[in-house]
């Protein structure tokens, strides 16, 4: 059963001080587009928008009530404060039921591979696969066993696609998990022994700005 989240209509082409306004309050601004839905600037509050996300997850979907209406959406996109944390921006999707959506279903392992009990290093260096599938049937994640890898040993996309219900999206040869051998001492001394890299800018996760303007989005 879908989640059911309250939205307010806003005026297009809210001025950045508003937007910062609203935001200071713990409202999110964003719009819905899609199915049935023309393109309409709203605000959510935040505070309800992170308990619907961790109900019905990344990709489920939502019931947004907005001016008397109702539409099932997912969230397509969304922009984050990378000094505070808190949401910028959201993007709805209105969706139709019936059609089949493509999105990012995470990728879960399930068990301890063979391998690591003699030393060896689970890797997964993708974490998301792209899947089609159709709103109802958005898993929560993907869960791959990995028990029966030895060292060596590799999981991709080829090796799961005949057992899961959905069409996976991603090439065959797209690498989801991996058993290495452990480190010599040798490959450990020479990693000790290797300078940082100076002036090294720090990953930063998300974006503490929006991707164009509010005006751009609702345009």
């Amino acid at each position: 059963m879908a989640t059911k989240m309250k939205a307010q209509k806003r005026e297009s082409g809210t001025p950045h001080s508003a937007l910062t306004e609203l935001r200071g309050k713990g409202d999110v601004p964003g719009i819905v587009y899609g199915y049935q839905a023309e393109t309409t600037p709203l605000t959510v509050s935040e505070i309800d928008l992170i308990k619907t996300l961790r109900e019905s997850g990344r990709n489920g979907v939502i019931n947004l009530e907005l001016d008397g209406k109702t539409f099932n959406v997912v969230l397509s996109d969304y922009q984050m404060d990378a000094l505070k944390g808190n949401f910028k921006h959201v993007d709805f999707l209105a969706i139709n039921m019936s059609d089949e959506l493509e999105v990012a279903a995470a990728v879960h392992t399930v068990g301890e591979a063979a391998g690591e009990s003699e030393g060896g290093i689970v890797n997964q260096p993708n974490r998301e696969v792209n899947i089609k599938v159709k709103p109802s049937d958005i898993p929560d994640a993907l869960e791959v066993d990995v028990s029966k890898l030895e060292i060596g040993d590799s999981l991709s996309v080829g090796d799961i696609r005949g057992t899961v219900p959905y069409e996976i999206l991603d090439d065959d040869d797209f690498l989801l998990v991996s058993v290495s051998a452990p480190r010599t001492q040798e490959e450990i001394d020479e990693l000790e022994e290797t300078p940082e890299t100076e002036g090294a800018e720090p990953e930063v996760v998300g974006s503490d700005e929006e991707s164009g303007s509010d005006e751009e989005k609702e345009a």
